[in-house]
C-alpha cells in the first residue's frame, strides 16, 4: 500500500483522472444512467478548449512564481473577432483567418512580456492590465458585430472521427507536440530550470529571457488559437467567449498536478484535469443544484480533489 501510494504520489496528474472517472460515475448515478456516452463526448469537445489554453498557462506557470497569464479572455474575445472579420465567411480564407488569430494572441504575449521585462511590471498585473487595453481593442474591431464562420470550417470545428470530436483530437495533438517540446528540446528543459531557479539558471548561461519571451508568446498564441476555434463552434464571435476561462484555466493547472512554484509541469494532467471541471459543473447540473450552490459545491471539491491527492507536494 505504502508502495502504491509514493508511485501514485510521483505522478500527481493521476488523481486529475480519478477525480473525473468519479464524478462521471456520480453523474450516471444522478441521471439513471442515462446518456453517458453524449456526456463524455461533450466533455471532450468542450475540455479541448479548455486544454489548449491551458497548456500555454501551464508553460507560464512552470516557468517560476508570480508568472500568470491573465489576459487569456481577451485575447481569446479579440482574435475570434479578428478570425471571423479575416474569414469573412469565406471557405478560401480559414487559415489565414486561424493564421491572424494566432497572430493576434502572439502579439498580446509579446506586449505582456514587453510591460513585465521593459517596465518591470509584476506578470498578475501585467497580463491583467494587457487585458483591459486588448479588450478594448476587440470591441472596437469587432464593433458589436457577430460574424458568422464559413459553412466548411463551422463543420470542420463540430466535426468528428469515428465519434470522437476533431476538436480534442486536436488538443491531444498539441498536448502531445508540447509534452515533447518539455521533454526533448533545449527550450522545454530551460522552461523547467529557470522555474526551479532563475538565478542558477541565469549562472548557467541559459537564455532566461528568450525563454520566457516565447513562453508568453506561446501562451496567448494558443489562447489565439482557441478563440477562432470557439468563434466556429459557436456560431460567431463574442466580446464573453473567453470569460470563463480567466481562473479555470489556472485551476486545471494546479488540480493537473503543475507546481504553481514552477519548475515543474504536467502535461497528461490539463486533459484530466480539464475533463474533471467540465464533468463537475455536468454533475451539479445534472442533480438540479441552484447556481449559488453549484459555485460553493465546485470550490470544496476542487479543494478535496487537490488535498486528496497530496495538494502540499503537488504545488511544491
Amino acid at each position: 500500500m505504502t508502495n502504491i501510494r509514493n508511485r501514485l504520489g510521483s505522478l500527481p496528474w493521476v488523481w486529475s483522472f480519478v477525480g473525473a472517472f468519479a464524478t462521471w460515475l456520480v453523474t450516471l448515478v444522478v441521471s439513471a444512467g442515462q446518456g453517458g456516452g453524449q456526456v463524455l463526448t461533450a466533455a471532450l469537445t468542450f475540455s479541448a478548449f479548455t486544454v489548449l489554453v491551458s497548456l500555454g498557462q501551464m508553460l507560464v506557470i512552470t516557468s517560476g512564481p508570480g508568472n500568470v497569464d491573465l489576459s487569456i479572455p481577451s485575447v481569446i474575445a479579440l482574435s475570434s473577432a479578428v478570425s471571423m472579420l479575416v474569414m469573412n465567411e469565406q471557405g478560401a480564407m480559414i487559415v489565414p483567418g486561424i493564421l491572424a488569430a494566432v497572430a493576434a494572441g502572439a502579439a498580446v504575449g509579446l506586449a505582456n512580456y514587453g510591460l513585465i521585462r521593459v517596465l518591470r511590471i509584476p506578470p498578475i498585473i501585467a497580463t491583467l492590465s494587457s487585458s483591459l487595453i486588448t479588450t478594448s481593442v476587440a470591441i472596437t474591431i469587432g464593433r458589436g458585430l457577430k460574424i458568422k464562420p464559413p459553412d466548411a470550417f463551422a463543420n470542420l470545428v463540430t466535426g468528428k472521427i469515428a465519434g470522437v470530436p476533431l476538436l480534442a483530437i486536436l488538443a491531444l495533438l498539441a498536448a502531445i507536440a508540447i509534452a515533447i517540446v518539455l521533454e526533448r528540446t533545449v527550450y522545454g528543459r530551460t522552461v523547467s530550470a529557470i522555474g526551479q531557479s532563475r538565478r542558477v539558471a541565469r549562472l548557467a548561461d541559459l537564455r532566461v529571457e528568450w525563454t520566457r519571451l516565447l513562453t508568453y508568446v506561446a501562451s496567448a498564441g494558443l489562447a489565439g488559437l482557441t478563440g477562432a476555434l470557439i468563434a466556429g463552434f459557436a456560431g460567431g464571435n463574442s466580446l464573453d467567449q473567453g470569460e470563463e476561462y480567466l481562473l479555470l484555466t489556472i485551476a486545471v493547472v494546479v488540480i493537473g498536478g503543475t507546481s504553481v512554484a514552477g519548475g515543474r509541469a504536467s502535461v497528461p494532467g490539463i486533459w484530466g484535469a480539464a475533463l474533471f471541471m467540465f464533468l463537475i459543473v455536468t454533475m451539479l447540473n445534472a442533480s438540479g443544484i441552484p447556481p449559488g450552490l453549484r459555485m460553493l459545491f465546485t470550490g470544496l471539491i476542487i479543494i478535496a480533489v487537490i488535498a486528496i491527492g497530496g495538494g502540499e507536494k503537488a504545488l511544491r
